[in-house]
């Protein structure tokens, strides 16, 4: 019996990272370290695992993404030494030399000026060049549904820093009268209705419009209802209404209201593509050959035919006969 791994759901993000095309792995270091530090203590395996997977991404990231685990793992206590070593971080036990003073005398030019924060938004927007490959997207979409409520909001939360392209904005006229729509099923509670129309508006196919309207956590729905621009209000009297085993929980209309508030508008349009783009990878599959001289033999073989010599002429003239010209 082999013990469940310390950090579920990533293996999907490491064969993720390898690929060409797109590049996750600063995502996947912000989101392991997010995961070690929630916990005040680990076992040894957890601290191995953690150290072989971080100490192969820290050298491989930018400089925001690791100037920002440096943050999070200096406050840490349980830091791994590798991990600090690596980092170029002081232990936590170890006393720390007071700072010389500055002089009066000193000329501002010459301070250290503190490092520019992370990219906003809109730079962000602007230097998003990285489309998902159908394979990426579908593999980045089946880990969202399987991860926990948790990884989901790490997820969500660290998808807003990556340089992936997203899906453009619905336009305004249009998500006006689907989150119009949208809010009269949920009111009804009609959730048929509800998805086909979140469908059409977000251009998802049936099933994924059906997974996200069907899961059971609600962060999926939160996502589609930040792409599509739903106000905030909006979004709790849907949930209230159209899912009832989580508009009877006060604590879960609480824990998605609050996601979906501070959730950002890029990362809902990142994770839109993704689904939008599985569904091109699910179709290449389903007309991929399995063999590589499948299609040859597919095809109908075509009757042999045998190829005559030259005719000479009046050979193919069929001679008369009969009565008539007989007596010619």
């Amino acid at each position: 019996m082999t013990n469940p791994p310390p950090f579920p759901g990533f293996d999907g993000l490491m064969s993720l990272s390898r690929r060409e095309g797109v590049d996750i792995r600063p995502t996947l270091l912000r989101v392991l370290t997010d995961l070690y530090v929630q916990a005040s203590t680990h076992s040894e395996e957890e601290a191995r695992q953690f150290v072989e997977l971080t100490s192969r991404l820290i050298d491989q990231v930018d400089d925001a993404t690791r100037a920002a685990v440096r943050a999070r793992l200096a406050i840490y206590p349980g830091t791994p030494a590798p991990v600090l070593r690596q980092l170029r971080l002081r232990p936590a036990d170890q006393p720390v030399s007071l700072a010389q003073g500055i002089s009066a005398d000193s000329n501002p030019a010459d301070l250290p000026t503190p490092p520019s924060g992370a990219p906003g938004e809109a730079q962000l927007r602007l230097t998003s060049t990285l489309s998902m490959q159908p394979a990426d997207a579908a593999e980045l979409s089946a880990m969202f549904f399987g991860a926990s409520s948790s990884e989901r909001a790490l997820i969500l939360h660290n998808l807003s820093q990556t340089p992936l392209k997203a899906s453009p904005r619905v336009p305004v006229a249009r998500a006006e009268r689907a989150i119009e729509a949208l809010e009269m099923a949920a009111f009804v509670a009609d959730v048929e209705n509800f998805t086909l129309e979140l469908s059409e508006t977000l251009i998802l196919p049936w099933k994924i419009s059906t997974l996200v309207v069907n899961d059971l956590g609600g962060e999926p729905l939160a996502c589609a209802a930040k792409a599509l621009g739903m106000p905030s209000p909006v979004f709790q009297r849907v949930l209230l209404f159209l899912k009832p085993e989580i508009g009877t929980s006060v604590s879960a209309v609480y824990r998605l209201s609050r996601l979906f508030d501070i959730l950002s508008e890029r990362s809902a349009l990142i994770m839109l593509a993704a689904w939008r783009g599985s569904t091109m990878a699910v179709a290449r599959a389903r007309y991929r050959p399995a063999l590589y001289d499948d299609e040859r033999n597919r095809a109908r073989p075509a009757p042999g035919q045998t190829r005559s010599g030259p005719q000479l002429p009046g050979a193919g003239v069929l001679p008369r006969t009969g009565s008539q010209g007989s007596g010619r």
